[in-house]
């Protein structure tokens, strides 16, 4: 037990965060490819220290990775919808067969499982609403365990940090 508490406690103060490292995370969540010699500028310190830190929040996994931000207007998705669905069993076997069932439809951009009164949020992402009706047919309503499929249309994105 006393080794578990400090290994535990150990990780912990390896993770510990000051105000550069937070500053750090804030300016490259803002832009990812900012070079180091500006983001440097910008949290105050030197180009070495900076450089220095941002490899130990990533050795840390702090940092996972970096992405693109991409203009989905611009690639065709016109249509945007968060799904619930509801499962006819609780069990891990069918939880297991619907991830594995969605896990590689392009469409479905970000699956959740979730507390409440259903088991999954989804995000997807289509062309228009027919495609989104092709999904839903021919994706959800094709699991065997999918017990009830409630859509909600975005109509706009006042806040959305992902981009």
């Amino acid at each position: 037990m006393l080794i578990l508490i400090v290994i535990t406690l150990f990780k912990q103060l390896e993770c510990v965060m000051d105000k550069f490292d937070e500053r750090i995370l804030q300016e490259l969540k803002q832009n990812g490819k900012l070079a180091n010699v500006e983001l440097a500028e910008r949290v105050g310190l030197s180009a070495s220290a900076t450089l220095r830190r941002v490899q130990d929040l990533e050795r840390k996994g702090v940092i996972k990775g970096y992405r693109v931000l991409l203009d989905s207007v611009q690639l065709g998705v016109g249509f945007v919808a968060y799904v619930s669905i509801g499962l006819s069993s609780h069990s891990k076997k069918a939880q297991h067969a619907f991830e594995e069932h969605v896990r590689f439809v392009g469409e479905v951009v970000e699956c959740h499982n979730i507390t409440g009164a259903n088991e999954y949020l989804l995000r997807i992402e289509t062309q228009d609403l027919a495609s989104y009706k092709r999904i839903h047919a021919d994706v959800l309503g094709e699991c065997e365990y999918v017990k009830s499929i409630t859509t909600m249309v975005v109509m706009d994105s006042p806040k959305d940090e992902r981009q």
